[in-house]
């Protein structure tokens, strides 16, 4: 059998040739304006980025006037002007996201939007209400940003997303009387910085039954509520979920509205929990990792990473309420946790009574891991001798390094 090359005079394109789910994939890995400019290509192309499943509009990908470049620009034009260069970007980026909404010949699966808006912005309403209407959006992710404490305001049509299952909203509010089905297929939910009242929290939480993993990072200001909710009302809302985030912040508001010896409610799914700027000495902290131990059994690891601002006197009285919070879990038993860490580890007193209090009560711990602001070689050591006199119910490695 001879052999034919191919000539370029054929104009024989391979990428061309490719089936479309991965001509598909490899736009969607470019910003949508790269992809957009496939178009000029050939007539093969011209139309093949509009069919993609994922779109990703930010602000900073507009296209900025030679004088953006120059240092320190703004200092040199007044906040009028400065307003109003920034308010023709979005207008640039607006347009452009309506251009691709128009020309889109598929269905729109992943969407997301990155620019600073503030409490009202019609144009991010029609698209919201746009996305709802025709395509059956999966993935949805908003990070908003602004120079204002004012978030910007989710429009009823967003409760029309109810194909969602992965969902992510940054600086956004949405305080509307407890009346929407929620959303059904939500597997994965991300709130920071989102202003949202204890009811609409609740209520969201709890239409969704299929939620695995929830990120919570809000501060105590941004639950629109005189009456907070409670560690207790946030467990039951969450019965199959597997992973948690939160910080210390949203911590501080869950432990002050719970309820005192309320008993507790099981998340026997939980195998994973992180909790951000954790504060082992302001009297929330360790209180919430004594509740969550005993609720959830089944944990595999536990991530903390610290931010505490220490003071002998303050490590003095809480040693003592430590060692009295952590006799009364005496019943707790993580037959699964295999794995701790802490970032930012001090070795003060309080934080080493919750590691012998896990060294404890973990009979299949293998790893420990402290990582440490300390560069003093001894410091460790005898922190390493500290943990390794500690009663413990494995063998475990502990891991003390400088981070």
């Amino acid at each position: 059998m001879i052999a034919k090359r191919v000539s370029k005079a054929q104009g024989f394109d391979l990428i061309t040739t490719l089936p479309q789910a991965i001509i598909e994939t490899i736009l969607c890995l470019l910003p949508i304006e790269e992809a957009a400019r496939t178009s000029i290509l050939s007539r093969a192309w011209r139309y093949r980025w509009t069919t993609i499943p994922k779109l990703w509009l930010c602000l900073a990908s507009v296209k900025r006037p030679s004088y953006m470049d120059v240092p320190d620009w703004w200092n040199h034009v007044s906040n009028l002007e400065r307003a109003r260069r920034a308010k023709n970007l979005r207008c640039k980026l607006f347009y452009a996201i309506h251009q691709v909404l128009l020309l889109r010949q598929g269905p729109i699966h992943e969407f997301t939007l990155a620019m600073d808006a503030h409490d009202t912005c019609f144009e991010i309403d029609q698209i919201i209400l746009h996305l709802s209407r025709n395509h059956p959006i999966k993935k949805l992710r908003f990070f908003f940003y602004g120079f204002t404490a004012i978030a910007y305001g989710l429009p009823l049509s967003f409760f029309s997303l109810d194909q969602l299952a992965d969902l992510d909203l940054e600086h956004c509010a949405f305080n509307y009387k407890p009346i929407f089905s929620g959303f059904s297929s939500l597997t994965r939910l991300s709130l920071k910085s989102t202003k949202i009242s204890r009811e609409t929290l609740l209520h969201l939480l709890s239409n969704c039954p299929s939620l695995k993993s929830l990120c919570l990072l809000v501060y105590e200001d941004e639950v629109l509520s005189d009456v907070k909710p409670n560690i207790m009302e946030l467990f039951k809302c969450l019965p199959v979920l597997e992973h948690l985030t939160t910080w210390g912040y949203f911590i501080e508001v869950l432990v002050q509205a719970s309820v005192p010896e309320e008993p507790p409610t099981s998340l026997i799914h939980l195998r994973y929990v992180c909790i951000e700027e954790m504060c082992f000495v302001d009297g929330y902290g360790l209180p919430f990792l004594a509740v969550l131990t005993r609720s959830c059994p089944n944990l595999e690891k536990i991530k903390l990473l610290n931010n505490t601002a220490w003071d002998d006197e303050i490590e003095s009285s809480v040693l003592e309420e430590c060692s009295v919070l952590l006799e009364e879990y005496s019943d707790v038993w993580l037959e699964h946790l295999n794995e701790l860490e802490i970032k930012h580890f001090e070795g003060y007193a309080p934080e080493l009574e919750f590691v012998k209090f896990i060294l404890a009560r973990s009979p299949n711990l293998k790893k420990v891991i402290l990582l440490t602001d300390m560069d003093d070689k001894d410091e460790e050591l005898e922190l390493l001798k500290n943990l390794l006199s500690a009663p413990r119910a494995s063998p475990v490695q502990i891991v003390v390094k400088y981070c």
